[in-house]
């Protein structure tokens, strides 16, 4: 507190006026706050384990939340298929099924039964890995989903392979030649792939290569006795169409992180030294501008397994997509519960792990004030 002399002005109340140090805060009465660098910090376990491991915490964190969001999208798509008009029985047996041979599978199938207590006893078989039996097939919906899985897969993971190195190089070379023709092509190009929607660009590719040259094979149809060249040629066209479906944003935003970092000041030092301006970008604006890369490239590699959908109706190929479309038609529930919670699983996580990846890039994430 200070207080005003007569001529002097303010005067401090505290001891110090005198030439006295200010008395300690135990000795004023005032409770001393915590210092942590003296290691003892006070409150519940997880506030010391949020100061003594701050990373750690951070991926707890975001598991607590994935696993949660999980759990509410598990519960939204089970909601959503309840709320359809109709249901399996009727669906199944067509419009001259009588009502007791409709009851009757209704009763089989258990949904006669609360709407809550079968989502339960659905989340309480999925969460062991048991998503029960398709009931148009009669077969286990984790077997099936286990095949077509491995095709999604393999389709994101080629897909993948080219898009992800491609965006951060065309993002690299936009920036060396910025405002300058390959840049401005780069740009005109990226535009154009972002407004087309994938199944347009897929026909337009089934148009050109399968049907007018002859070149690429349509339907991409893939089994087990195919070796691994022809799986390579069965998919070559829906790889094209995701790749061109999310290479644009990659790049678009690769571009846009390393030109945020380039205006920083030890970017100016290593153009005043002389050095290259690919070696500039290469060496000190990218390493800088990972984190929000990472991130758009996850948000991607989750668009490639759960936007394959699209692509996999379109070219007729064996995937989770093809498979979860086939089991909305006849109101499947089990399987369309299964294949909605994977997906959503995939796109959770792949965010969380970049996420985590981001902090790790970055530890001034690890340190929020």
């Amino acid at each position: 507190m200070m207080e005003s002399g007569p001529l002097t002005g303010p005067v401090p109340t505290d001891g110090s006026a005198d030439g006295t140090h200010p008395r300690p805060a135990e000795l004023s009465g005032v409770p001393a706050k915590p210092n942590p660098a003296d290691g003892e910090i006070g409150g519940t376990f997880w506030r010391r384990f949020t100061f003594r491991r701050p990373l750690a915490a951070l991926i707890l964190q975001r598991l607590g939340l994935s696993v949660g969001l999980l759990f509410a999208v598990s519960l939204m798509i089970s909601g959503g298929i309840e709320a359809l008009p109709g249901d399996f029985a009727t669906t199944y047996l067509g419009q001259s099924a009588t009502p007791q041979a409709v009851e009757n599978i209704r009763k089989d199938l258990g949904l006669d039964k609360p709407w809550t207590e079968r989502y339960l006893s659905w989340l309480g078989g999925a969460v062991q890995g048991d998503f029960g039996t398709s009931w148009a097939s009669k077969n286990s919906v984790g077997e099936q989903i286990g095949k077509r899985l491995g095709n999604s897969l393999f389709l994101a993971f080629f897909a993948a392979l080219i898009s992800v190195p491609l965006a951060v190089g065309l993002g690299m070379l936009a920036v060396q030649f910025r405002n300058r023709l390959p840049d401005k092509i780069i740009n005109v190009v990226s535009l154009a792939a972002i407004s087309l929607p994938e199944f347009f660009v897929g026909y337009l590719l089934i148009m050109f290569f399968a049907v007018k040259y002859g070149i690429a094979t349509f339907p991409a149809t893939v089994y087990d006795s195919m070796s691994f060249t022809e799986r390579l040629s069965a998919i070559a066209l829906p790889v094209a169409t995701l790749v061109l479906v999310v290479l644009a944003h990659m790049m678009r935003m690769t571009r846009a992180a390393i030109l945020n970092v380039m205006s920083s000041a030890y970017v100016e030092t290593a153009e005043l030294k002389g050095l290259s301006a690919f070696r500039i970008i290469a060496k000190h604006a990218a390493p800088n501008a990972v984190a929000p890369v990472i991130n758009v490239i996850a948000l991607n590699l989750a668009y490639l397994v759960v936007g394959v959908v699209v692509v996999e109706v379109v070219f007729v190929y064996p995937g989770m997509g093809q498979y979860m479309v086939d089991a909305v038609t006849v109101r499947d529930m089990p399987v369309v519960q299964a294949c909605g919670l994977i997906f959503a699983a995939f796109y959770i996580f792949l965010n969380m792990a970049a996420d985590i990846l981001a902090i790790i890039a970055n530890p001034r994430l690890r340190h929020p004030r």
